[in-house]
């Protein structure tokens, strides 16, 4: 094994490993193919993406000119992927919950009625004060 095998193996993206156990626990058909297949775009724009800031700062690290402005703007880049992402994975967990929504404090799911979180006691609905 090179050493260039070694810094790709060490620097594998995070998501699709993490995803594919997800999609074990997702029973065939229970979630829209659209949104699966939207899933499955951003997992691998994001694993691109990914890969390319790596090599970018590789490459930029072996001449001795590190450019942080172009960093920055390929992980602001990566980060609005990512924060598309979990919403997309956000969405595929209430549908197959069956949750009506997620706390906006701890983000757990949550059933249709309730008024304050289960898992961290926050408000979910607004109440107003009775007349």
């Amino acid at each position: 094994m090179g050493r260039f095998d070694a810094i790709v193996r060490r620097s594998q993206p995070r998501r699709p490993q993490a995803e594919a156990g997800n999609r074990a626990l997702e029973a065939p058909g229970a979630i829209d193919s659209d949104l699966r297949a939207q899933r499955d775009r951003l997992i691998e724009r994001f694993t691109v993406m990914q890969a390319d800031l790596g090599g970018a700062f590789y490459e930029m690290a072996i001449r001795d000119h590190v450019r942080l402005d172009v960093l920055t703007r390929k992980a602001a880049e990566l980060q609005r992927v990512d924060v598309e992402l979990q919403k997309v994975e956000r969405t595929i967990a209430l549908e197959r919950t069956g949750a009506v929504g997620v706390c906006s404090n701890c983000e757990a799911p949550y059933g249709p009625g309730l008024a304050f979180c289960g898992q961290c006691g926050h408000e979910l609905l607004r109440m107003e004060p009775a007349r």
